[in-house]
């Protein structure tokens, strides 16, 4: 097979928008102005400034960011983007639906605020619609991204007190997860900020033990930038261990850092690094180590089975993750299909190249014997209309400047992509002369 660049699985329109969106997010002025812009556009309550009801700035909006990381606000809108990711040569896609809550940082909710019944349980069926809509838009192998804060504030009310779903969102979250075992789809529950996360993790385990006795449904989200995380992490395996059911984890780095309180980060990005690196590594090859050690509180060192997403746009941790893998598999010892996941618009230098491995892996004999050791590439992507997506937007543009390092090695990609699609045209349009 011949040497292609990875980009070259994306058509020249997409190559271009990309490189003008790397562009702005390299440039400190203009990303600042931009994420001040959407961050006033997203947080204003202005009717003239509601993006769903000005058509202007609906208009400039819908052709720039939201098409470069959003699926789209119809079914068929999205069925279709869908399906040119696949075509592309994507395993699956993550999808979620784009309504999201988020506080202040280190902001309190308060315990004993009351909640119009009525108004609380419109909020959740409407939630619940919003997820059961998205659940009919994937196909089996594909994975739904669910966000507890978005089914209203009784419910973050609850998730922050710690508390077991009260009736009416635990009846709505076992519809969702009875139909996403019917139809083999995988149900990402979202981290969110950390004082929401304990309460999430708790709901998160109560349907795992419930619906992961076999095969992973249910997922938990782990952020390597936490310091907590290897103890947590290391006490949920303890359970799935203890208590006979699949661990679902995706993995990823964080995406709440200006929205929490910083003395819970890791105080440098090596650090964080490592820790991902480390809690991968222990994941991939079922056997616990310096970074993700045993539980004080563990009956059983043994490591229960895993079911593993990599979420992450780092090259390096890529590398690292596939090489073990292909250790792992080579020994017979891999015991879960590897997942990577990356965002839609972001880092398509790492997805395109996990899609081009998948596809040669699978072309090779070599690795006929080694189905398992094929990376399995995914795009996350949300979807609904463009006010829903803002806050989703606003996360983006802030995660691109705390990453100028690796947005500019992906605009260098780009830019060598699109110098090869001109040189090609151009040869071609020579030839006809």
């Amino acid at each position: 097979m011949p040497f292609q660049p990875p980009l070259s699985l994306l058509s020249l329109r997409v190559l271009i928008r990309s490189y003008l969106i790397a562009a702005l997010s390299v440039s400190p002025r203009l990303l600042t102005l931009s994420l001040g812009l959407l961050s006033i556009l997203a947080n204003s309550k202005s009717p003239f400034l509601n993006i769903d009801r000005n058509p202007v700035f609906r208009y400039v909006l819908r052709k720039t960011l939201y098409a470069h990381f959003c699926a789209g606000e119809t079914i068929g809108e999205v069925r279709t983007t869908l399906s040119r990711l696949k075509e592309i040569g994507y395993k699956g896609v993550i999808l979620a639906h784009a309504k999201e809550i988020v506080l202040e940082a280190g902001k309190n909710v308060a315990a004993d605020e009351k909640y119009d019944d009525l108004v609380a349980g419109l909020d959740v069926e409407t939630w619940k619609h919003s997820n059961l809509e998205t659940l009919k838009m994937v196909e089996e192998g594909d994975f739904v991204a669910v966000k507890f804060s978005g089914a209203g504030p009784q419910v973050v009310q609850q998730l922050a007190q710690g508390v077991q779903p009260a009736k009416m969102i635990e009846n709505a979250i076992v519809e969702i997860c009875d139909i996403a075992q019917s139809k083999r789809v995988g149900l990402l529950i979202d981290a969110e900020q950390s004082f929401l996360q304990p309460g999430i993790d708790l709901w998160m385990l109560r349907y795992q033990r419930k619906y992961n006795k076999d095969e992973a449904v249910v997922y938990g989200t782990y952020q390597a930038y936490l310091q907590s995380t290897p103890e947590t992490l290391s006490r949920h395996l303890s359970i799935a261990q203890d208590e006979g059911f699949t661990l679902g984890v995706k993995l990823v780095r964080g995406a709440y850092m200006s929205n929490d309180l910083p003395h819970l980060f890791w105080s440098t990005k090596q650090e964080t690094d490592c820790n991902y690196n480390g809690v991968a590594a222990a994941l991939i090859q079922s056997e616990y180590n310096d970074v993700l050690r045993p539980s004080l509180a563990a009956k059983n060192l043994k490591f229960p089975k895993v079911k593993l997403i990599l979420a992450t746009h780092n090259h390096f941790s890529v590398q690292k993750a596939m090489e073990i893998q292909k250790q792992e598999a080579a020994k017979r010892q891999t015991r879960f299909d590897l997942c990577f996941g990356q965002l839609m618009g972001m880092a398509d230098e790492v997805s395109c190249e996990l899609v081009m491995s998948g596809i040669k892996s699978k072309a090779s004999k070599a690795s006929q014997n080694l189905e398992q050791g094929v990376p399995l590439a995914y795009k996350y992507l949300p979807w609904g209309s463009v006010g829903e997506c803002m806050m989703y937007l606003v996360r983006r543009a802030e995660e691109n400047r705390s990453a100028v390092a690796r947005t500019e090695r992906g605009r260098s990609a780009l830019k060598s992509e699109i110098s090869r699609w001109v040189f090609k045209l151009w040869t071609r349009m020579l030839s006809t002369f």
